[in-house]
């Protein structure tokens, strides 16, 4: 095979700037490019052998598996293609990282330094542990995007160990700066470390995700080489051929708090100037059998050219399945730190974000306090300031992970306010309902954010 024969396929049922980036970016480097996705996949089994349409050399997998409700199907999807073609970042790898305390056993295995932590399946034994973390600890989910599934809790809050189906844990806080918190972000591919910045959480906020808000600052020219080294290994222990390496400096040294396989450009580039776009696109051509001088990446990596991909399949002209029917009243499992519970809940289409009762969210352990938003109410026309903060909703087994506001509802119907945050995966029957009353005064839209 000749490099000019050479496809590169990106695997990604979503629709990110990353993908596109990538897609550009080989497209630039003169291969031609297929973007794998619900419109234009099918694999083939015929006389026992397997086939894959559109055809690729290789596969660069950017599959958001920790976004997705039900991660294995995802998997096998990336097992099956795997088979078919070379791919990067392939799906056992993949998987590790997926899950945080598997990403950890593969690290404390490697000799790479991580924070202390504890995942029990027991509520009681996470508890009763909960003091050697001191006054504060991190708890996580242990399949979590973007900061959601991460709490700040102290000492005395009680902790169980799942949050809605997923399994949850506690780790050491680390910081060794008094006057803000932050990480390091190192984006590695292959063999080499690409770009590196500090993330400085947001005012009022411990998280340094950019999702959230976060400040960043270059440090590609100013890692610490223990920073390089470590980032480079971590990378390797899990297996994976790209990936935004989180460090943190403690009192004692640098642990990685994270390895994300499908991790975000947007910050890198914004404080570097560097696009790891192309970087991937010569390892997934190199993967394929063919070569790419280093000089033609360098020229395109100034660029995050995040636009229409000439790859993007054509969106299919039949009708797609109707969304799933839920009441105008529907019942609902809420989830937090504490626990969760059944409660009934309306769906109220006019509402931006899902609302819960002050009450309701302390029993079950919402927060932390995201954000200070103002909403408009029917009964107050001036709008109100409410706090926001993560929740996790379960509707008929499907989980939804949100930023609701929290306000006293004790006054309503209904503890919670179903928004379009979470109406938007269904179609709402307002004859159907999981009780006979009726209330419409408290329909709610978001009007704007007062936290600066």
């Amino acid at each position: 095979m000749s490099d000019e024969d050479i496809t590169v396929g990106v695997l990604s049922l979503h629709s990110s700037k990353e993908t596109k980036a990538i897609l550009n970016a080989a497209d630039s480097l003169g291969y031609d490019t297929e973007w794998l996705r619900e419109e234009n996949t099918t694999v083939s089994v015929t006389d026992g052998k397997m086939t894959l349409d559109p055809d690729v050399d290789v596969v660069a997998n950017r599959l958001l598996l920790s976004s997705d409700e039900y991660p294995v199907e995802g998997i096998g999807l990336a097992l099956t293609l795997n088979r078919l073609a070379p791919m990067l970042n392939e799906p056992t790898a993949a998987t590790t990282a997926l899950h945080k305390f598997a990403s950890a056993a593969a690290l404390a295995d490697a000799d790479i330094p991580i924070p202390d932590a504890l995942l029990s399946l027991s509520n009681k034994r996470l508890n009763e542990e909960r003091g050697r973390f001191g006054e504060r600890a991190v708890y996580k989910t242990a399949i979590g995007t973007h900061g959601g599934g991460t709490w700040m809790v102290e000492l005395d809050d009680p902790v169980n160990a799942q949050v809605g189906e997923r399994h949850a844990f506690l780790q050491e806080f680390l910081d060794h700066d008094d006057s803000r918190h932050h990480d390091l972000r190192i984006y590695v591919v292959g063999d080499r470390i690409v770009g590196a910045m500090n993330r400085y959480a947001p005012d009022g906020e411990w998280r340094t995700n950019v999702a959230l808000g976060g400040e960043v600052e270059d440090m590609t020219d100013d890692l610490p080489e223990r920073v390089r080294e470590i980032a480079l290994n971590a990378t390797d222990a899990i297996g994976l051929d790209y990936a935004g390496v989180d460090i943190i400096q403690g009192n004692d040294g640098y642990y990685v708090l994270e390895v994300n396989p499908t991790a975000g450009f947007r910050g890198l580039f914004k404080a570097s100037g560097v696009s790891p776009a192309p970087y991937i696109a010569q390892l997934a051509i190199e993967r394929a059998g063919g070569s790419v001088p280093d000089e033609d990446v360098e020229q395109l990596t100034g660029t995050l050219d995040d636009s229409r991909p000439t790859a993007m399949p054509r969106t299919p002209t039949t009708q797609t399945p109707e969304n799933v029917t839920i009441g105008y009243i529907e019942e609902v499992v809420v989830s937090g730190t504490r626990g969760n519970k059944t409660v009934l809940a309306k769906s109220d289409t006019g509402a931006t974000r899902t609302s819960i009762d002050a009450e309701l969210a302390a029993d079950i352990g919402t927060g932390p306090i995201l954000d200070i938003v103002k909403v408009k109410s029917g009964s107050v026309k001036s709008g109100r300031s409410r706090p926001v903060v993560d929740l996790v909703v379960g509707i008929g087994g499907t989980q939804h992970t949100v930023t609701a506001s929290v306000e006293d509802r004790s006054h309503m119907e209904y503890p919670l306010l179903l928004g379009r945050d979470i109406l938007k995966h269904y179609q709402v029957n307002v004859n159907r309902r999981a009780d006979d009353e009726y209330d419409d005064l408290d329909s709610e839209e978001e009007e704007e954010s007062t936290l600066e």
